[in-house]
């Protein structure tokens, strides 16, 4: 009975065994496979895709229609492979049959596709809401990206003053300075992170407030790029700020504290008009238009205050006129019989208004005070040959500060002067003192204004060569030895 049971379970065992038999692979013959690469989502055709197989057997590349095929492919089973350049590769498990083609498709995506945003940037220095920054930031962050891809970062800067938005693109470190921003200004910035493949992420946005404006006592101009540029600076010189922009030609700069205010010269066009600005440069006004500024030369026209800051005078050819500061109010306040008004000076205290004349080369000089309704006072110079001018009346109207080329030399090309001093003259005794006594050999002394104690005189000091720089220097009135370069590479002070 026991040997009759195991003959049954041979053969049953046997026929199972054949049964089976007629679907397993031959792995003696040959099959082939054939398909299609496409890009992923648009089902467009790949060219130059390599496709092979692991393990090896022969590579393929697919057509301008994306299609392959691989012949004579040994039975078995396969990894089967897509690989091309900037596309993720593809792989596909398959299984090859004697004398049967194989058809497989390959979807492929481009080899950023799995890639990840990076974080937003977290913003770190100022701290949002810090106070009483500089007006050079360096503003610090950091950001970071799962995929370790390189980050570029944009940073948008606004501010509470206007609508303008600043753009700093295309950075790669993680801090930038941000440089000539405004005093007492609030501003709001934002970190843009991107890894050139996916969105770019915004970083909250942050605020800072810049400190104060400095109380800069003294203005300047500078040439920059070709054009003269007002500058402010503290007393010695330090914490220079420029107010005007290099892409304009602004010059002889005149502060009126009680305003708050600076009124300029500035080129417009082929004219020369008057303008005002608050001290840090901002709110800028032009407060003349149909009758500009003009005279012997741009470079020694000079304006003033008066009515405590409400009106300005102006010189335009043989006519001196004032003007209200919104630029309503024009009114011819003096005029000369044929001399051109060059430079102008007025103290309100007083009633004076001083007046420096020339003739069209800028010589035959008369230097004189009139009172406000136009009639003459004293004369303080006329008759020398040579240039004279810097007219500044001191604040009791007791005193004129102003400046003569004692050479006498006339050159009506150059307008050279060879040695000028400055001098203040006292119109009680009607006499002059040179200050300009311990001034270098072969220089000028040019632009002087009584300092605001008038203890002392701001001025230029340069080479009467006529190219070599200039430098703003302060003399002391009553010690003429004791003088100081407080700002190189500066003319046209003004000190209040």
């Amino acid at each position: 009975m026991r040997n009759y049971i195991i003959k049954i379970i041979g053969v049953f065992t046997v026929f199972i065994m054949v049964s089976c038999s007629e679907d397993t692979i031959d792995l003696e013959g040959l099959g082939s496979i054939t398909g299609r690469v496409v890009n992923e989502g648009t089902n467009e055709p790949i060219e130059n895709v390599k496709i092979e197989t692991n393990p090896g057997t022969s590579t393929v590349f697919t057509d301008k229609n994306g299609d392959y095929k691989i012949k004579g492919v040994p039975a078995g089973k396969y990894s089967l492979s897509a690989q091309k350049e900037g596309l993720l590769a593809a792989f596909e498990g398959i299984t090859v049959i004697t004398d049967n083609e194989l058809e497989i498709v390959f979807e492929m995506k481009v080899e950023t596709a799995n890639n990840r945003p990076p974080s937003a940037a977290t913003l770190s220095a100022p701290l949002d809401n810090e106070l009483d920054q500089p007006v050079s930031v360096k503003l610090v962050w950091s950001a970071s990206d799962p995929d370790k891809d390189d980050l570029t970062y944009v940073i948008n800067l606004r501010n509470d003053k206007n609508t303008s938005v600043e753009v700093f693109e295309n950075i790669t470190d993680t801090t930038y300075t941000v440089t000539d921003l405004s005093y007492a200004t609030r501003y709001f910035w934002q970190v843009t992170a991107s890894d050139g493949i996916n969105p770019p992420v915004n970083s909250a946005t942050f605020t800072f407030e810049t400190i104060d404006v400095p109380n800069n006592r003294v203005v300047f101009t500078r040439i920059v790029n070709g054009n003269s540029v007002i500058y402010s600076a503290d007393e010695s010189g330090g914490t220079e700020i420029a107010l005007t922009s290099s892409s304009k030609n602004s010059f002889r700069p005149r502060k009126n504290t009680a305003t708050g205010k600076i009124a300029f010269l500035q080129s417009v066009g082929s004219q020369t008009h008057l303008f005002t600005m608050d001290e840090d440069g901002t709110n800028v006004k032009q407060v003349t238009s149909s009758i500009g500024v003009s005279g012997f030369s741009l470079e020694e026209i000079d304006i003033s205050w008066s009515q405590q800051g409400a009106k300005l005078l102006f010189p335009n050819q043989n006519k001196l006129y004032s003007i209200n500061t919104d630029g309503s109010g024009l009114t011819l306040v003096y005029q000369t019989t044929g001399d051109l008004i060059t430079e102008v000076d007025k103290n309100d205290t007083a009633g004076l208004i001083a007046i420096k004349t020339n003739d069209l080369d800028g010589y035959s000089v008369q230097i004189f005070t009139i009172n406000e309704a136009g009639v003459v006072q004293d004369i303080v110079l006329t008759g020398e040959n040579g240039a004279a001018g810097s007219i500044h009346l001191s604040a009791a109207g007791d005193k004129l500060l102003y400046g003569r080329d004692i050479s006498g030399s006339e050159d009506p090309t150059t307008y050279r002067q060879l040695d000028t001093h400055v001098f203040v003259y006292e119109f009680a005794g009607g006499t002059s003192t040179d200050i300009s006594t311990d001034k270098p050999a072969g220089t000028n002394d040019l632009d002087a204004r009584f300092a605001p104690n008038e203890a002392s005189a701001i001025l230029v000091n340069t080479s009467n060569d006529g190219v070599s720089v200039r430098n703003i220097q302060t003399v002391t009135i009553s010690n003429t030895d004791t003088r100081n370069t407080i700002i190189e590479n500066g003319e046209m002070p003004d000190w209040k």
